[in-house]
Formats: structure tokens, sequence, C-alpha cells
């Protein structure tokens, strides 16, 4: 299995994503890697990890006002099973109440205010979109 973190989707993962079906919530598995140090075009000196935590807490009152939620966010604390070069060091999961409301958070002018904190933070990351089975 080939792992690779980025920062942003591919035109493709894009096209996949926001082309399905609408079939109502879903959850997003975020794996998240941060940097050291932020990377803020200002040369402000913070963690990667609390540049990023600026962009978790405004997201998370975006994805709330199109009726998502928060599930769980948490450091990743070490690994049970399997083999990986290097942990990831947060997961969180989001759920959305639709593909339409989490295309309309990517379009609002307020969730490209605060990417600022999201790009400087993050070295790479992995988001799994997960659906409830019965």
């Amino acid at each position: 299995m080939n792992v690779e973190n980025a920062v942003f989707p591919t035109s493709d993962q894009v096209a996949s994503t926001f082309g399905a079906p609408e079939n109502g919530p879903f959850v997003m598995v975020n794996l998240l890697k941060f940097k050291e140090n932020a990377d803020y075009e200002s040369g402000e000196q913070v963690s990667g990890r609390e540049a990023y935590m600026r962009y978790g807490a405004k997201v998370r009152l975006i994805v709330e006002s199109l009726g998502g939620r928060m599930v769980y966010s948490g450091a990743v604390a070490g690994l049970m099973v399997g083999v990986v070069e290097d942990l990831w060091d947060a997961v969180a999961l989001m759920e959305y109440p639709s593909r339409a409301a989490f295309m309309q958070m990517v379009q609002m002018p307020e969730y490209h205010e605060i990417e600022v904190h999201r790009k400087a933070g993050l070295a790479g990351q992995l988001n799994i979109e997960t659906k409830a089975t019965a």
C-alpha cells in the first residue's frame, strides 16, 4: 500500500468527490500531519499544530452553520496494528449532512479566508470519506 500525504486534492479527486451522486450524510476522516513550524508568509512564528488549530476552530463553526458537526478530534498516541513510516499527528472526524453542504463550505469566502492557517500548518493529510453501513 502506497500512502501519500497531501495538502490539496488532485483535480481527479475533486471531480470524484463532487461528481458523485448525493447520498446524504457522511463522515470525513482527517489524518493530519503538521509541520514542525508553521509557514506563514508574514513570518509569524508558531507551530504547525497551532496554525492548523486556528483553522480547525473556525472551520468547525462553518460546518456547524451548514448542519454538520465535529464527531471527534484528538492527537495520535500510538500505533497498535500495522506499520507506517511516520505516524500522523492528529485525527479529526467531521460529519457533513450532504455533498452539497460540503461543496457549499469549500466555496464560501469565509472558508477561503481561513485556509491560510491550514496551508501554513499542514505538512500533509489524508481525507477519507466514510458512509455508515446498515
